[in-house]
């Protein structure tokens, strides 16, 4: 007997496929061919649901009742028994089993393993047959159903993974652990795995056998016109005549503007469902999604170019290997402008409709509960509490761990570490051509800029809170190696910072503006908008936006900003990715300077977390963009689209992917050749309690906890590159602090930090987040998976 596993994948037509067979199932079995219903009426969901791994709980086994494990082992019995009895009553040459989750869920190899013990009493030949359409094509549509059943995230995950080699492992590397009463499920909220379907072919053939997998192509206009049947003739090889099936409309596809709505509205969901005790249900999500529905076009595939550039090669292959496929099947359509989340038409505000939708949120939440009451109160007349199982002391056997992170990681973070051995987000230091531990010549003094008349030069914009023992070296640093001015907001200062600023200014080195009536969502961006009023910033060459813990790193020529500018003429844009910096051991405050105590980063190659490669962007006043933001420049001038030219620390352009979009370097466009940002965002572990007490600059009502110490101590590789600029940069400290004003100033914000921190160790709360991080010691890939795994501020 041959067995048949039609495995999907999902959006290619399966449901069709299975509504066909299940309406002609007693025209097939007189013709020896089974396709049984004791897995399942038409797709076979029975079955699947009796093979995930316990833990691997999708929306089939939450909202059916099979999450316990006990329940699910009955299952996996009751749907062998079911299938071998209609195989003995049949007596079939084929057997049919079909079921699209089990290509687009079963990501692990136990799960196939256990899939082929549930088939193992069958005698037969295993066929695994799929269905596949061009990958940037099935992701619009998949993506679209995603958002429909509850994706919070955008498709710039996706985008980001665009031409890995390892798409399969990329795609289940996450921080979304499985939660179904917080609508967290991996089906949902994770990309599609499947979509690298060599991978899929190597997991499958692994467990069924080689040659076992056939790849067919996906074409619309046949799956669902009176031919269907001769496509289900070929890809399960039945000789005999199937009668025409009746044609249907294919699946209407959802309307970006719907997506976008969606996707948001599913971003107010999850968060309300983690921060509160509400429920909503399948039916009842599912109901709001109707219920903010717009038309339009749907996503267009060829906005997802990079996907399918990315696949191109493997696509090639692929066709010659399987008979079933077509070059017209996987041939992506025309490539159009990168993907934008669409407009949510209307003035739409998800914000709104929650409010709105609330009265049955809580309506429904209320009756589960009571529900749930009723039935405890049940159960617990008629049985006694079972005695809770004894621990177990097994261990997770993942290997490479080191002592100290599995003392403290969860058990996602542990999984996550696993994940990341084979991916392509395992992050290393082999990329770039610097070397970054050797101690080279230092940087000779920078000849003095005669500015053009009427022109302010290279300008750095930044906003302070407490930050008096940084500015000083700060200043020096950036005027010693090219800035000509700076244009430095404060808001809600104690410790001297804008009396130093402002002494600073009288000395003619910079100008200060105080931000204490700051209005809107955050005081960094008010001070970004009125600085584009001043005559400072409207009359310079270059802007740049960075903060007295970042540090431009010149890594070309004599290290100056014009080093940097003969390298990259044309560039009107500048992508200057973070390099982060931690404590390096460092654990007192000292006076002295930042780019000498702390030499020990992250990797160059980290792609994950998101924060490791974000960027400040250097940028030509050239009126290309209406608005500075944190990051970048943004609202680009239709008339300046085809004369900007962005470039990434290497001095690669990168236009097609930054020009209106990002803030963040992408596997495609990192680089640190020639430039880098420097951002100590720890210092000393006392600066970092002192950082913890004051909170945050950019979101006033944030604070920094233990988690942001995990995702920023990076301290794993030396990079010793920014000291060839000591010393022009004490020559320029030593200089502004012969204004005794000044010194004195620096002195007592010092002073203030100190006592601060000696204030801040005697409170407990204080003293005991200390102390856990000075003794967090992680390895880069460990701080990876713990980072991705912590539901964390960026």
């Amino acid at each position: 007997m041959q067995i048949y596993l039609h495995i999907g994948l999902e959006q290619v037509g399966a449901a069709r496929i299975q509504d066909v067979l299940a309406s002609k199932r007693e025209q097939l079995e007189a013709k020896g061919i089974l396709f049984p219903r004791g897995a399942g009426g038409k797709n076979h969901t029975r079955l699947y649901m009796a093979v995930t791994d316990p833990d691997h709980v999708d929306t089939l086994r939450f909202n059916r009742g099979y999450i316990d494990p006990e329940k699910q082992r009955s299952l996996f019995n009751l749907v062998q028994q079911a299938i071998l009895r209609d195989v003995a009553a049949v007596r079939p040459e084929k057997l049919i089993l079909s079921a699209s989750q089990l290509g687009a869920s079963l990501a692990r190899r136990s799960e196939l393993e256990r899939l082929k013990a549930l088939l193992a009493p069958i005698e037969g030949e295993i066929k695994v047959v799929a269905h596949v359409d061009e990958q940037a094509r099935l992701l619009a549509r998949r993506y679209s159903a995603q958002v429909l059943e509850g994706r919070a995230t955008s498709l710039a995950r996706e985008m980001d993974m665009a031409g890995t080699a390892d798409w399969w492992d990329d795609a289940l590397l996450d921080g979304h652990q499985i939660v179904p009463e917080n609508g967290e499920f991996l089906e949902i909220q994770h990309p599609p795995f499947w979509l690298d379907y060599a991978r899929l072919q190597q997991e499958w053939e692994a467990v069924f056998g080689e040659g076992c997998v056939s790849f067919r192509a996906y074409d619309e206009a046949l799956f669902y016109s009176e031919a269907v049947t001769d496509e289900i003739r070929a890809m399960f090889d039945i000789d005999q005549t199937i009668g025409r099936a009746n044609a249907e409309e294919p699946p209407e596809q959802p309307a970006a503007a719907w997506v976008t709505r969606g996707r948001q509205m599913n971003d107010l969901f999850l968060q309300m469902l983690k921060s509160s005790d509400r429920l909503i249900n399948r039916q009842l999500w599912r109901k709001f999604m109707n219920e903010i529905k717009v038309d339009g076009d749907p996503i267009a595939p060829g906005s997802l170019a990079a996907i399918s550039d990315g696949f191109a090669k493997q696509n090639k292959a692929l066709i010659k290997a399987h008979k079933g496929l077509n070059k017209a099947s996987l041939t992506p359509d025309a490539a159009l402008p990168d993907w934008d989340e669409a407009d949510p038409t209307r003035g739409y505000r998800a914000t709104q409709y929650l409010l709105s939708f609330l009265h049955r949120i809580n309506k429904f939440t209320r009756e589960e509960k009571e529900h749930k009451a009723a039935e405890l109160a049940k159960l617990n007349a008629s049985t006694e509490e079972a005695p809770a199982p004894a621990p177990t002391d097994e261990g997770d056997g993942i290997t490479g761990l080191t002592a100290a992170a599995r003392a403290i990681m969860p058990p996602l973070a542990v999984q996550n570490f696993e994940k990341l051995q084979g991916s392509s987000f395992k992050p290393h230091n082999d990329i770039g051509r610097v070397d970054e531990t050797a101690e080279a010549a230092p940087y000779t003094a920078m000849k003095p800029r005669k500015l053009p008349k009427g022109s302010t030069g290279n300008i750095i914009v930044g906003c302070m809170k407490n930050e008096a023992p940084y500015i000083v070296e700060w200043v020096a640093y950036h005027r010693a190696m090219g800035v000509d001015n700076f244009l430095i907001y404060t808001n809600d200062c104690s410790d001297g910072t804008s009396e130093m600023l402002d002494r600073l200014q009288e000395m003619g080195v910079l100008q200060h503006r105080n931000n204490d009536n700051w209005k809107g969502n955050s005081p960094q961006q008010y001070a970004l908008n009125q600085a584009q009023k001043e005559p400072v910033l409207k009359n310079a060459e270059w802007i740049v936006h960075i903060d007295v813990d970042e540090f431009i790193n010149v890594r070309c020529g004599n290290g100056t900003l014009q080093d940097f500018f003969d390298r990259v003429p044309d560039a009107t844009n500048v992508a200057m990715t973070w390099r982060l910096f931690g404590h390096n051991g460092v654990t007192e405050l000292a006076d002295d300077l930042v780019v000498g105590q702390f030499d020990t980063c992250a990797p160059k190659f980290c792609p994950k977390p998101h924060t490791v490669w974000g960027f400040k962007t250097m940028f030509k006043n050239i009126g290309a963009y209406e608005k500075i933001s944190c990051h970048r420049p943004n609202k680009l001038d239709e008339d300046f689209k085809s004369r900007v030219k962005w470039v990434n620390g290497s001095g690669i352009d990168m236009t097609r992917e930054a020009a209106e979009k990002g803030w963040r370097s992408s596997k495609k466009s990192i680089g640190y050749d020639l430039i880098q940002l420097n951002h100590y965002a720890l210092r000393s572990a006392e600066s970092y309690l002192v950082k913890r007490q004051r909170g945050r600059a950019l979101h006033v009502d944030r604070s920094i906890g233990l988690n942001y110490w995990i995702r920023m101590d990076w301290s794993d590789f030396k990079d010793v590159t920014i000291q060839r600029n000591l010393p022009r940069l004490r020559a320029e400290y030593d200089r502004l602090l012969e204004d005794k004003e000044l010194k004195r100033l620096h002195e007592a914000g010092f002073a203030w930090h100190q006592a601060k921190a000696a204030e801040l160790h005697g409170m407990a709360e204080f003293e005991d987040l200390y102390q856990q991080a000075v003794a967090l010691k992680l390895t880069e890939v460990e701080r990876v998976a713990y980072a991705l795994a912590l539901d964390m501020e960026s």
